[in-house]
Order: structure tokens, then C-alpha cells, then sequence
């Protein structure tokens, strides 16, 4: 099997390092080679060891009939958009670590992709090197998934747990995972929550069949989170996550992104640093817990190296979810959530008479009172007039002290 990979930056060059490294165990596996035959890169890699593999024109990839699969890794909507389209047209396979195109695009793609028999799949794009999308869509396959709640982004879970463990405030977390290598130079998609709502929408799209635009999750990132927050959630016994969250309920879907108080005792709580972990509850299955790195250059490359890898032993293997979606969606009236609140002291809510289940803790301030709230709307959080409100778990009881 011929390979053309297509931008040799971090997983791209990952790919071609486990092929070299491993391509005798991958063959033994599979029952065939896997070979790279092109690498599509703008720069030049003239002085590269395999000089040869190397082409800046994507027309050369595109009619030559014995390349196989494209690995398409090289990141945004464009050029990835147009070289994917094409080359499913003309009969490749396409697999991808590439979330924003998948889902902003995966509808159209898998369209392309079904008409001429190809597989276009994706697994690196939500996970990383964590197993994830295959395991949810094929091996879970005979279960409702009822709720699916993870950590899916690395940047902001470092952010977080260098806030949590150091006590270092927000923007000097982020300035740490600048410095690291975990966070760009410009954070944005990550911190302000777009990245998880990518990989959510794909995820929903995936599990309930019909799809999540991601435009249309309501998002909200990390950037107002601050020390005084972080400590409050330590006195609830809790961390603070960026959650992707998605519940299905009587055919309709809900799908969020925000920052949500998660106990300690929580399975995806094991989710520090640089690692995500995702949680799905079937209704036979239970709960199922998905742990691992969700970036990197190996983990991802494994990841794509993963589909090849499944093309090569199943050649009709595809994915797909219906485009029609405007019906399928749960009103805010339908979904429940937990919720800490801070008021100043000298407001006129009365929480003990409005929400009869709340929780004190201990306020850090003598100006404001904190609660926590069990459980709540949608609705009735959104309408909260407070200090600050940050989301916590359904049905959510503080371990204090």
C-alpha cells in the first residue's frame, strides 16, 4: 500500500518516523507495506535523507493511480479542503488528524467519500493518540450513549492543573505552556474553547447520527477562570476541566463547552497536565473510560497511522452522520447541570428560599457568599445574576473540608 502524506510538520513527520521505525511489525501485522511514496511540503527538503519522497505539487500525488491513501495533516479548511475532495474523486482514501475540517466539512466529505467507495476517517482528529473514535463508533456500536463528558483539550488542561497544583495564576499558566511547547503563540482556539467544541461536534455528530454543527455549541473557555475559583473548587474537593459535554435524550441531542467543577472522586478527574480522558455512559455498556495524550507528535501520528492501518486490512471501512439536523437539538429546559455561584453579600437573592438544595462554602471574602447548587436548568443557570457562575456536575454534592 502507497501512502502520500501531506505536510510534513509535527504529525506529518511523525508518520514517516513510526513507518521507518517500525514498517517490518506493521507488515507482519497487516499482511502487506505500507510505503510512502510522496510528501507534499512547500519548504524545501532538498538535504532531507529521503529528498526523493518530496514534492510541492499535489498534482503529481493526485494522478498518480498506485498512491493508495492520503494522509492529510497539514491543518485549517484550505488547501485541506480541496485536496481532500479531490483526491476522494479520484479514488483515494483520505485519513486525517485535521478536527476543524472534519467538523465543519465531514458531512460533505463523507458524501464524496461513500459515492466512490473511499474511506474518509479521522481518528487522531478528536483523541489525539488515545483510541476514541473507532472504539466508540464500531465496538460500542449495540449501545445508546446516553452522556459523553471529557477533557479534550491539552493546552487548557495544562493551564488549569498548573493553577490547581501550582497556584501559578492564568496568565502565567498559559505563559508556561507557550514556553513548553503546548500552547501557540496565538492560544485562542484553544483557551477560548473552540478547539473542544471541534472535537465535540465530531463526537456527537458520531454517537447520536445526525450532525452538531460546531458554530452552534454553545462555548465558553478558561480565560475568566481565576485563582480565587480554583480555590473554591479545592474546598468543594473538586478541579476545575474544560468539559466537552453531550447528552442525548429521546432522539435529540445537547452538546456544550465550558468550565465545569469536576470531584475528585470523578473518573476523568485522573486528566492532568497534557493528558485528556473522556467518559461515556451507554445503556448496556455503562460507563467507559477513554485515558491518554491527546497531542503530541508520536501520539498523533499513531493515531492516523491507526486508519492506514485499518484501510489496509479493510478496505471498505468507512464512517459517516446524516447532515439534517434541524430538529434534533434539547432545549435548555430539558437539560440539567449543577452550579457554583458567588453573590455579593449584600444582594437580595435569597438562596436558601429560591434554591432550597443550596450549599454554602465558605466564602474567601467578608463582601460575597458562595454556593453551590445541586442541580439546575440550563435555562435557570443562564438566567443566575452573580459574581461569577462556573457549571458543575449534575446532582453535584461538595465533599467540604
Amino acid at each position: 500500500m502507497n501512502i502520500a502524506i501531506l505536510g510534513f510538520g509535527t504529525v506529518g513527520s511523525g508518520i514517516y518516523e513510526i513507518l521507518k521505525n517500525n514498517k517490518e511489525a506493521i507488515a507482519k501485522r497487516v499482511g502487506e507495506e505500507i510505503t510512502v511514496k510522496y510528501i507534499l511540503d512547500i519548504r524545501d527538503f532538498s538535504s532531507h535523507e529521503d529528498a526523493h519522497l518530496f514534492t510541492n505539487d499535489y498534482n503529481v500525488i493526485l494522478n498518480d493511480s498506485s498512491v493508495d491513501v492520503v494522509a492529510e495533516v497539514i491543518g485549517g479548511v484550505e488547501p485541506s479542503m480541496t485536496f481532500t475532495r479531490e483526491a476522494l474523486a479520484a479514488g483515494k482514501h483520505v485519513v486525517t488528524s485535521n478536527k476543524e475540517l472534519v467538523a465543519t466539512h465531514g458531512d460533505e466529505l463523507f458524501k464524496i467519500a461513500n459515492e466512490n467507495g473511499k474511506a474518509y476517517l479521522f481518528e487522531a482528529a478528536v483523541g489525539g493518540g488515545i483510541p476514541l473514535i473507532r472504539p466508540l463508533y464500531n465496538c460500542l456500536a449495540a449501545n445508546n450513549i446516553k452522556k459523553i463528558i471529557g477533557v479534550l483539550n491539552g493546552t487548557t488542561n495544562y493551564i488549569l492543573t498548573e493553577m490547581i497544583t501550582k497556584g501559578r495564576d492564568f496568565d502565567s499558566a498559559l505563559k508556561s505552556a507557550q514556553e513548553n511547547g503546548y500552547a501557540e503563540r496565538d492560544p485562542s482556539a484553544d483557551i477560548e474553547g473552540k478547539d473542544t467544541a471541534r472535537k465535540i461536534s465530531i463526537l456527537t455528530s458520531l454517537l447520536y447520527g445526525s450532525r452538531v454543527d460546531c458554530r452552534h455549541i454553545e462555548t465558553e473557555g478558561i480565560t475568566n477562570i481565576t485563582m480565587e475559583d480554583v480555590k473554591y473548587a479545592e474546598a468543594a474537593g473538586c478541579d476545575i476541566k474544560l468539559i466537552g459535554y453531550g447528552e442525548l435524550e429521546n432522539s435529540k441531542v445537547f452538546a456544550r463547552v465550558s468550565p465545569m467543577f469536576i470531584s475528585k472522586h470523578s473518573p476523568i478527574s485522573c486528566a492532568m497536565g497534557v493528558y485528556n480522558a473522556v467518559l461515556a455512559n451507554g445503556d448496556s455498556v455503562g460507563n467507559v473510560l477513554f485515558y491518554g495524550q491527546g497531542a503530541g507528535k508520536l501520539p498523533t501520528a499513531s493515531a492516523v497511522l491507526g486508519d492506514i492501518i485499518d484501510i489496509a486490512r479493510h478496505k471498505n471501512v468507512s464512517m459517516s452522520w446524516n447532515s439534517e439536523n434541524s430538529d434534533s437539538y434539547l432545549s435548555d429546559e430539558d437539560v440539567k447541570t449543577g452550579a457554583f455561584v458567588r453573590i455579593a453579600e449584600s444582594s437580595d437573592i435569597s438562596f436558601s428560599e429560591k434554591y432550597p438544595s443550596a450549599i454554602s462554602l465558605e466564602a474567601h471574602t467578608s463582601s460575597e457568599k458562595a454556593y453551590i447548587i445541586p442541580s439546575m436548568t440550563e435555562s435557570e443557570f443562564k438566567k443566575l445574576s452573580c459574581i461569577k457562575k462556573i457549571r458543575c456536575e449534575n446532582n453535584f454534592k461538595p465533599s467540604i473540608g
